[in-house]
């Protein structure tokens, strides 16, 4: 088999038989989107404990998961779901560093102290840098503020809002997820409205 005479469709189809051969043409021709994904966000996070192999480590487990969930008759281009597959992964990643930085702090926050929630979730949302004593001020962990966060918000917001609270700003968002500022900007106003709403629901 030969990359060049082989579209996605193709590949999927013998992938689905098992082809090894299919599946390594696949992971060599999404390579470049993975690197070029995994470098963009390296510009970003170098100060974070990971190394750009990390990312593109996890943009391949991205690309892995984007081949066995692909749903042809519910997705949109495989291209299209196994970039969105790809930068989830990474950004987990990131994310997932970035609490775990925090965490010896986290677990030493007391929690009698109570403020208004919509205030500290300003504070928490704004472009200060991530600030994970005000956050836990309402909540108890900071897993569950991302879970019930996630539970609200579309593909594009739990993105947007992910790298916002790993100390992203709004223009670094926009170049790591290729969107205008102004898409940025306002998927963070619907965020803050949507959690708002949760918080005060709850409060």
């Amino acid at each position: 088999m030969k990359y060049d005479d082989y579209n996605d469709y193709e590949l999927l189809n013998y992938i689905s038989e098992n082809n090894e051969e299919a599946n390594e043409i696949l992971f060599e021709k999404y390579k470049p989107l993975i690197v070029n994904i995994s470098n963009k966000m390296y510009k970003y996070c170098q100060n974070r404990g990971l190394e750009l192999n990390d990312l593109i480590q996890e943009g391949m487990l991205g690309l892995n998961l984007a081949l066995k969930n692909y749903n042809q008759d519910k997705d949109a281009s495989f291209y299209t779901y196994a970039k969105k597959c790809i930068e989830r992964k990474i950004i987990s990643l990131v994310v997932s560093t970035t609490r775990l930085k925090h965490k010896a702090l986290n677990d030493s926050i007391p929690f009698e102290v109570k403020l208004n929630e919509s205030d500290v979730f300003e504070r928490f949302i704004e472009d200060n840098s991530y600030n994970p004593e005000e956050m836990m001020i309402v909540y108890e962990t900071e897993n569950e503020i991302i879970e019930k966060s996630h539970m609200i918000l579309t593909d594009l917001e739990k993105q947007v809002f992910d790298l916002k609270i790993s100390g992203f700003n709004y223009k670094e968002i926009a170049n790591i997820l290729d969107k205008e500022p102004k898409t940025i900007d306002n998927a963070i106003q619907r965020i803050k409205n949507k959690i708002k709403s949760v918080i005060s629901k709850e409060s």
